[in-house]
């Protein structure tokens, strides 16, 4: 038997069923402790058309295969049907039929607007730094709050560029927006105790008096996908 055996037809656009992301990680595990399925199936105690089946249909798991399967690769359940807690992204194989495109603008501040973490990218008298933050979307504009003395504040008027992510590592997909626009110090009152009504705090605690807002000039975005 094949591992492409275990791969579902489905129509272009469709998003892959969860026992299609369980096999990817079932084939993932397998590749890692240099085995193959007709051998896990055996360790499992099940014959190699039965875990076919399990990995194939379009119904979760039931309880019982879902244990064995995962005592014989040496992992827990709650890691084949949910992915590894703390397992490095990007580790694994690229998905079938990868496609890279470009993201449309109005697309990019959707998926910006989807997230509250990014990685701020400046200029500064030592080099250029890349610090994540944690940022609210405002009338279109990004915007975060930190301390006066802090990296992350960004000179009045200089340009900054804010990226924000996203990664499936058991689907091999994801997204990538990066916002390029200029630092704006935040004064007025007025704007400010609106800010603090509606924005996050920052994750970073602590004091932190400098609002910064940035009003995108450039917004440009890749996306990985499969067909």
């Amino acid at each position: 038997m094949s591992e492409n055996s275990m791969s579902s037809h489905r129509p272009a656009g469709t998003p892959e069923p969860r026992s299609g992301v369980v096999a990817r990680r079932v084939r993932q595990r397998c590749a890692m402790l240099g085995t193959n399925l007709e051998d896990v199936a055996r360790r499992a105690g099940m014959s190699p058309h039965y875990l076919e089946q399990l990995l194939d249909t379009s119904r979760d798991f039931d309880p019982a295969g879902v244990f064995r399967v995962a005592a014989a690769l040496r992992t827990t359940p709650r890691e084949l049907l949910e992915g590894p807690a703390d397992a490095p992204a990007g580790q694994g194989d690229a998905a079938p039929r990868p496609v890279l495109r470009k993201l449309g603008p109005e697309e990019c501040r959707d998926l910006v607007g989807t997230h509250g973490v990014g990685r701020v990218a400046m200029t500064t008298p030592e080099g250029p730094v890349v610090l994540p933050v944690n940022y609210t979307v405002l009338g279109g504009a990004i915007v975060y709050r930190t301390d006066p003395d802090a990296v992350t504040a960004a000179a009045e008027g200089s340009e900054v560029a804010i990226e924000v992510d996203h990664v499936d590592d058991a689907l091999s997909s994801g997204w990538s927006v990066l916002t390029v626009g200029t630092a704006e110090h935040v004064s007025d009152p007025d704007t400010v105790r609106r800010l603090c009504e509606q924005a996050a705090e920052p994750w970073a605690g602590g004091k932190r008096d400098l609002w910064i807002r940035v009003d995108p000039e450039r917004v440009t975005g890749r996306g990985i996908e499969h067909t």
